[in-house]
Order: structure tokens, then C-alpha cells, then sequence
């Protein structure tokens, strides 16, 4: 009798196992199949295979020693502005092409840099800064009150700025 019980309640225990693993189940192929969640990498989507820095002080070491300008992109994960320029930022062939001359950096959080934020803390916002630790205040966007302010139609102003950045290096060096 004790030994029936016992398979009894070993039954019991796997059919409530069963029964609970299928709900998890069920809840996890919602999520996924909702948004493939991709492994986050620090390009976090603006460019997999350009090489991106960690942190501002990573990206900032670089610079100066690789003699190369940097280039920071404020953006949060969950701002549309931000992921509607992502999305032209990554797909735009010449952008990803020009920017591997360039330390890159994408951050969402704000640093405690002031000169990050030189007129304000908006995104999605994109700075330039040389090898001399300068902030590029003479690369902007197209916006007097947002002057580091992209949108997915400001990209060919962006790629132009990008060849500004060089161009300035080349000629400062």
C-alpha cells in the first residue's frame, strides 16, 4: 500500500511538472516570437561589424592614441526618434563604410560630461570630438535649438559631417 502511494504521488508530482513546464513554455514562445531578442552587442544595433567602445573614457583613450576622431551617439532603446535613425544609421552603406575611420561610441545613459551635453540632454544626439579631446562644436545638425540633433531624413547631412570631422583632423594635424 505505502509503495502505491508513493508512485501515486511520484505520478502526481511529474503530471504537475508536465503541466507547469508547457505553461512556462507557452509564455516564453509569446515573448519571443513577439521580438527576437538578439544578443545585446555594444554596437546595439547601429553597426555589428564596426567596432564600438565600452565607455566614454575607453573611447576618449582611443582617440588620442589612435589619432583618430571620435564619434558619440546619444540614443535611448526605447525612443522612436532614436530607432528610426538607427535603422537609417545601420542601413546606410557610406555611413557604415566612413565610420570605421572613426573611435565610435554609443551610449544610453548620459555621461557626467558636461561638454557632452553642450545644449542639452536630448536624443537621439551625435557629437564629434578630435583626437585633442575638443568637442566639435562647428559639427552640427540642421536644428538652432537641438545643434547635435539627427532624424532618419538628416543622414546625407550626417555623412557630410563625418567627412567634415576627417577633413578638420587632416588639416589640424
Amino acid at each position: 500500500a505505502m509503495e502505491k502511494s508513493y508512485v501515486s504521488m511520484f505520478l502526481l508530482l511529474v503530471a504537475i511538472s508536465c503541466a507547469l513546464a508547457k505553461d512556462v513554455g507557452k509564455k516564453e514562445t509569446k515573448e519571443t516570437t513577439a521580438k527576437p531578442k538578439l544578443p545585446q552587442t555594444l554596437s546595439r544595433g547601429w553597426g555589428d561589424q564596426l567596432i564600438w567602445t565600452q565607455t566614454y573614457e575607453e573611447a576618449l583613450f582611443r582617440s588620442k592614441n589612435s589619432n583618430k576622431p571620435l564619434m558619440i551617439i546619444h540614443h535611448l532603446d526605447e525612443c522612436p526618434h532614436s530607432q528610426a535613425f538607427k535603422k537609417v544609421f545601420a542601413e546606410h552603406k557610406e555611413v557604415q563604410k566612413l565610420a570605421e575611420k572613426f573611435i565610435l561610441l554609443n551610449l544610453v545613459y548620459e555621461t557626467t560630461d558636461k561638454n557632452l551635453s553642450p545644449d542639452g540632454q536630448y536624443v537621439p544626439r551625435i557629437l564629434f570630438i578630435d583626437p585633442s579631446l575638443t568637442v566639435r562644436a562647428d559639427i552640427t545638425g540642421r536644428y538652432s535649438n537641438r545643434l547635435y540633433a539627427y532624424e532618419p531624413s538628416d543622414i546625407s547631412l550626417l555623412y557630410s559631417n563625418m567627412q567634415k570631422a576627417l577633413k578638420l583632423l587632416k588639416t589640424e594635424l
